[in-house]
C-alpha cells in the first residue's frame, strides 16, 4: 500500500486544518519545500501536495511553490487544489507534477472531467470529500447532498480509475480512520481508493492495509507525521510488512 505524506500550502506556509476549517489551522513550517525534502530524506516515495488557497478561491494560487518543490525533490508529486478549468490544467502540467487531483469540477462539470481525463489519463485522481457519507465541494465549504457511494459509481462510469476519499469529520483530528465507510465504498465500487483523514497511530495503517484486497491502495497522512506520532519509515513498515 502506498504512503502519501501530505503537504498543505496556505499563504505560502505548510499547515494542517481541522475538519477543513480554514480558520482552524496549525502552521508546521514556513517552507513547504524544506518539508518536502525532509519527507524525501526520511524515505517517502511520493508526496501529496494541496493548494488550500486554490481550493478555496477556485484557481491554483501557490503554483510557484509547487513548481520549485517538484524541481527540488526526486520523488513524484501528486497535486490538487483549485484546478477547475482548462487553463489551470495546463498550468499544473507545466509545473511538472506527476499526478493531478481534481475535486469540485470533476463532480459538477462532466465536460471538464472528460477533458482532464483526456489530458492526464491514468495520472488523474478525483477527490471525493464527504461528511456523514455526503459529498462536500468547493474546498469543503458547500454540501451537495449527494451520497459518496453514488458519486463513486458515477465517476467510474465516466472513466475515472482512482479516487481520494476523505472523511472530513476526521481530517486533522487524530481520532482514527473511518474503516466502515472506506470498506463500504471500496467494496461497492470498482475504483481504487486512497484513504485520507484520521490516521493517528501505526495501528490505523495496519487496519487500512487489510482493506487493500478491496481496492484501498494508498493512504494520505498529515498531522500524525508532523506531530511525530510515527516516522515515515515506521509508516512504510506498517503498510508493507506482514503482521
Amino acid at each position: 500500500m502506498r504512503l502519501f505524506p501530505a503537504i498543505d500550502i496556505q499563504g505560502g506556509r505548510a499547515v494542517r486544518l481541522r475538519r477543513g476549517d480554514f480558520q482552524d489551522e496549525t502552521v508546521f513550517g514556513t517552507d513547504p519545500i524544506a518539508i518536502a525534502q525532509r519527507w524525501e530524506q526520511e524515505g517517502a516515495r511520493q508526496l501529496h501536495v494541496v493548494d488550500l488557497d486554490g481550493a478555496r478561491e477556485g484557481r491554483p494560487h501557490n503554483l510557484d511553490y509547487v513548481t520549485r518543490l517538484v524541481q527540488d525533490v526526486r520523488i513524484p508529486v501528486q497535486f490538487g487544489g483549485g484546478v477547475r478549468d482548462a487553463s489551470a490544467l495546463e498550468a499544473v502540467k507545466a509545473a511538472g507534477v506527476a499526478r493531478l487531483v481534481i475535486g469540485t469540477a470533476a463532480l459538477d462539470d462532466p465536460e471538464f472531467l472528460q477533458s482532464a481525463l483526456d489530458s492526464w489519463g491514468e495520472r488523474l485522481v478525483v477527490a471525493l470529500d464527504a461528511e456523514g457519507g455526503r459529498v462536500k465541494t468547493h474546498g469543503w465549504q458547500e454540501a451537495s447532498g449527494r451520497r459518496a457511494i453514488d458519486e463513486a459509481d458515477r465517476l467510474a462510469e465516466l472513466g475515472v480509475r482512482e479516487i481520494i476519499y476523505t472523511d472530513i469529520a476526521r481530517d486533522g483530528m487524530l481520532k482514527g480512520v473511518n474503516l466502515q465507510e472506506l470498506r463500504d465504498l471500496a467494496y461497492d465500487s470498482s475504483l481504487e481508493v486512497i484513504a485520507s483523514g484520521g490516521v493517528t497511530r501505526l495501528d490505523d495503517l495496519r487496519l487500512l492495509r487489510r482493506l487493500e484486497p478491496l481496492g484501498v491502495t494508498g493512504v494520505i497522512v498529515g498531522r500524525a507525521l508532523y506531530e511525530g506520532n510515527f516516522t515515515i519509515g515506521e509508516a512504510l513498515a506498517a503498510l508493507e510488512n506482514p503482521e
